[in-house]
């Protein structure tokens, strides 16, 4: 799932600052379910700038609405609706949404309200952990379910460094050695042996090398 997080007050309340009219959009998506960006926020984030503390003149008036999934271009074009008179968009979406609903706005200027923060899951309520980084050379399959390039703060490949502790990471105790708890979970699965294997270096090229990735298969060509 897709994390993010609300931008200070103060930035936000910046960057509208010159509008008259703000559409709220929020996302049904990945960042309401982590709480920042479904209807419920976008409703909080109108009333707090609605108030003049965050101006030097008048604040922007605000309209608050939901589309199911901000990154989905079908979705957007189908169910967006922008008040006439809105002069800005203020997307509670992750940065595909941003992109996505700006693609659609031939005129309106689309501004973020969150900050994309990782690919996560939930650990326990209210709590994400990033556990992936979407390189597009999964090694889970040798790694016993446990990334490396995600959750070893030195993205190593064959580990751990030297610097951890007690199963913990030298950045931190808060943080688990990635290493050791593949190590744990080799053990368990009686797979312990890969581990004296060394990983080749990583092709890269599928992660950010060729730019932009893009996937799937354009269907109104076949």
């Amino acid at each position: 799932m897709i994390v993010a997080e609300l931008k200070p007050i103060d930035e936000i309340a910046e960057s509208i600052s010159h509008f008259k009219k703000v559409a709220i959009v929020a996302c049904g998506g990945c960042v309401s379910i982590c709480l920042t960006g479904g209807a419920n926020n976008a409703d909080a984030l109108a009333r707090e700038l609605a108030h003049p503390r965050h101006y030097q003149s008048l604040p922007p008036v605000f309209d608050t609405t939901t589309i199911q999934r901000q990154c989905e271009k079908d979705f957007v074009n189908a169910f967006l609706n922008i008040p006439p008179d809105a002069d800005a968009i203020l997307s509670l979406a992750c940065g595909a949404g941003v992109q996505t609903v700006a693609e659609a706005m031939e005129t309106l200027p689309v501004i973020p309200a969150l900050n994309t923060s990782f690919l996560g899951s939930l650990d326990a309520p209210g709590i994400w952990r990033e556990k992936c980084q979407g390189c597009g050379n999964c090694l889970l399959a040798f790694t016993g379910g446990i990334c490396p390039v995600s959750r070893c703060a030195k993205h190593l490949l064959n580990g751990p460094c030297g610097g951890s502790k007690n199963g913990k990471c030298e950045i931190g105790e808060d943080t688990d050695c990635a290493w050791q708890l593949i190590i744990d979970r080799l053990k368990v699965l009686g797979r312990l042996d890969e581990y004296e294997k060394l990983f080749p270096l990583k092709d890269w090229s599928t992660d950010r090398g060729k730019g932009p990735r893009v996937q799937g298969v354009d269907r109104t060509k076949t």
